[in-house]
């Protein structure tokens, strides 16, 4: 940690280092806008003042929601923000539509410079209140951007039963991957690069153009019934309920590309894997970035089903899950980083020339899992009954061409596919079919 200097009658603002995947993950703001939304939508109305308190001692909590992220003398860092920027953290919305799914409406991006890393929308709706907490991919990954949710509705707890109630601190707090490194042993790092697979984009979501157009989301839920359906095929094939949705994914993209090429050659999609499963042993972990992304490869054949893909699938997924899953991801950013700035904004370059030149961009696949109400109730309404949790939502980062990428999470035994994009550069019509086109491959 860098410490608070005094500079004559100016004192340099606290400032903290920014780890690899904190970097890259603001850097991708080049080709998507990182930012994240969670929502909650509860069955009356939660109290508007404490929860606009517990919005401040959230922040107050952890050091690093008070910041903005900059560059200084070639590093990037956290640097500690005035607290009267503070007051935007919290928005009340009286009367209006919810956000979300509800009205296909996307909160406004969080600004990762400006800071504070968090932001509470309260929208007060007629059938109930709505929560949103925003953040940005550069602060945390999707399961911190749900830690956030359930710290924030614990000081809201503690407020109602002690208005003096004040959060433990979190201090700051290691935000890199070293820990999970530490797993490993040299030799295993040194297997798990030369083993991983290459990044190389072999195609792309149809676009219209490559221009920017209007934030906007598409969505999927299908009945607890159906998940069972899923689940139930999946064991047919020792195949996950994941296994199958990646496998839906794989045939509804090349099903909606409509491109010969496509058939008997090899194809890629970017999955994720969250690597706190391998540190289960410790408590609840900070927001952080703790996420890695590998290639899922195939070969898919005209007319392939889930049946004739899903042992390909498998045969990834079991191998990623008992070999070395996060060194090659991390090794890969930390080596790059290590080159300084001027390395990371060179990848970046790079990146998007090539992205240019051959139009192709694989998409990401990513799958929350299963959210548990209870890690977020009780809450007391406003008259002091206790509210339930009616939905749950994740809105994930808006892509622009050429990306695409589509979530699931399971709540209340419904499974949701979200996606969110700009309209314009993509069709809503062609997005709309590639969900219905899931749906279908899905049993």
């Amino acid at each position: 940690m860098f410490e608070r200097k005094s500079m004559g009658m100016t004192q340099v603002p606290a400032r903290y280092p920014a780890s690899a995947f904190d970097i890259f993950n603001v850097y991708f703001e080049q080709i998507y806008d990182p930012t994240m939304h969670v929502l909650f939508t509860f069955d009356g109305r939660i109290d508007d003042a404490i929860l606009k308190i517990s919005t401040k001692r959230l922040i107050s909590s952890n050091p690093y929601l008070g910041t903005g992220f900059i560059e200084v003398d070639g590093i990037s860092v956290w640097e500690e923000i005035p607290k009267d920027r503070w007051e935007g953290a919290f928005v009340h919305v009286t009367s209006g539509d919810p956000l979300g799914s509800s009205s296909d409406r996307i909160p406004p991006p969080l600004d990762v410079r400006s800071g504070p890393q968090v932001r509470v929308i309260l929208t007060r709706c007629k059938e109930g209140d709505h929560v949103c907490i925003t953040c940005h991919h550069g602060f945390c990954d999707a399961t911190g951007a749900m830690t956030l949710g359930k710290e924030l509705f614990a000081i809201y707890r503690g407020i109602i039963d002690d208005p003096d109630y004040f959060p433990p601190e979190t201090g700051t707090y290691d935000r890199t991957t070293d820990r999970i490194l530490a797993l490993y042993s040299s030799e295993e790092r040194r297997r798990a690069v030369k083993e991983d697979e290459p990044f190389i984009d072999l195609w792309h979501f149809p676009v219209e153009d490559i221009g920017r157009g209007q934030p906007t989301i598409a969505w999927r839920t299908l009945s607890p019934e159906r998940l069972e359906l899923i689940k139930r095929f999946g064991r047919r094939y020792d195949a996950t309920v994941n296994d199958l949705l990646i496998a839906a994914f794989f045939l509804a993209f090349k099903k909606v590309r409509d491109d010969p090429s496509d058939s008997g050659n090899p194809r890629s999609i970017l999955t994720s894997a969250d690597m706190r499963r391998l540190l289960k042993d410790q408590e609840e972990i900070p927001p952080m970035n703790l996420s890695v992304a590998f290639l899922v490869s195939l070969t898919i054949v005209e007319e392939a089903g889930p049946e004739e893909i899903i042992a390909q699938i498998t045969a990834v997924t079991n191998r990623r899950k008992t070999g070395c899953l996060g060194p090659s991801c991390i090794t890969f950013y930390e080596g790059i980083l290590a080159g300084g700035m001027s390395s990371v904004r060179a990848f970046f370059d790079e990146m998007i020339k090539r992205y240019q030149s051959s139009g192709q961009k694989n998409p990401v696949f990513s799958n929350l899992g299963i959210i548990d109400p209870n890690d977020y109730l009780p809450v007391p309404g406003k008259d002091g009954c206790q509210l339930d949790l009616m939905n749950f939502q994740f809105i994930p980062c808006v892509c622009w061409p050429y990306g695409f990428l589509v979530t699931a999470s399971t709540f209340r035994g419904q499974l949701t596919l979200m996606t969110a994009y700009e309209e314009g550069p993509y069709s809503t019509v062609t997005v709309e079919r590639f969900l219905k086109y899931m749906d279908e491959f899905l049993p």
